[in-house]
């Protein structure tokens, strides 16, 4: 897949960013091209060789359709989670660790309605936090909207939907 100046695009592990440079660069003696991606949530830029990009898991920004599958993931009903924290905690950062949106907003919603009935580990707040700060921030981009109002946006998803399944349930 080529990236060029100016493509949103999502790097698994920061979440989403824009592509600022394509440029040949000599790196330990080697020359090849970098892509230079700002990651906006954290204010930080990374260089990917392009030829590992796809290794490295980079993609385009999800576009409308996949936005509402992942809006549907995000109020389905729980999936099934190890009991144990630390068995859990592993299962969910290899979830985060694919890259694929989807897994993504699993993590997020399981962990949300976790929070919502039972409270999470320090551990799991932590990731947590992050994996929706990275769903946020690929959000923000396919939807169009500040950082601020893509979060509110997933807050509020995340909360009416844990209130109807604690409703539910009750």
């Amino acid at each position: 897949m080529e990236f060029e100046c100016g493509d949103n695009v999502v790097y698994p592990h920061h979440g989403a960013g824009k592509v600022l440079k394509k440029e040949l660069r000599k790196m330990f003696g080697e020359e090849r091209e970098y892509l230079t991606i700002k990651i906006l949530h954290n204010d930080m830029t990374v260089m990917v060789p392009c030829e590992n990009a796809g290794i490295a898991g980079l993609r385009r920004v999800i576009d409308e359709e996949t936005v509402q599958k992942v809006l549907g993931v995000l109020q389905d009903d729980v999936s099934e989670m190890p009991k144990n924290w630390n068995r859990r905690f592993k299962h969910n950062r290899d979830k985060i660790k694919t890259g694929d949106i989807y897994e993504l907003a699993e993590v997020v919603r399981n962990l949300a309605l976790r929070e919502h009935e039972k409270g999470l580990s320090t551990g799991e707040k932590q990731m947590f936090t992050r994996a929706k700060k990275i769903l946020a921030s690929e959000l923000m981009y396919a939807l169009d909207k500040t950082e601020d109002e893509a979060e509110a946006h997933l807050d509020a998803l995340l909360a009416e939907s844990a209130g109807e399944k604690i409703g539910a349930k009750g």
